[in-house]
């Protein structure tokens, strides 16, 4: 039989390129006693202070607001008015039912 070289990242073998399905049994040897224990988080998982946490926060709010597609003048002035125009109608259905059922109310109980 012959080997065959090369990367072994197909998509029918299901493994990822520089991955042979092997689980990782032993940390590598530059790693330190701490870090393999697992006793304190380093890198970026590291605890940060509270400013810190509040100002990375904040950017990431930032940075999802960058985001959001704003609406136009013309169509928030549309939006608005769609609503109120809905709200008006189901505050009237709600007081027509309020008012029918006080007066069945009314006049059952007398």
């Amino acid at each position: 039989m012959t080997e065959t070289t090369g990367s072994t990242a197909t998509p029918e073998s299901g493994n990822p390129e520089g991955t042979d399905g092997a689980a990782e049994t032993a940390p590598a040897e530059g790693e330190s006693r701490r870090k393999r224990s697992g006793d304190k988080k380093s890198g970026k998982r590291a605890k940060k202070g509270a400013f810190a946490r509040l100002a990375l926060f904040y950017r990431q709010i930032i940075a999802e607001l960058r985001k959001v597609v704003w609406p136009t003048r013309n169509q928030l002035v549309s939006y608005t008015t769609v609503v109120v125009v809905f709200v008006v109608i189901v505050m009237a259905f709600v007081s027509g039912l309020d008012y029918g059922f006080s007066k069945a109310a009314l006049w059952i109980f007398g």
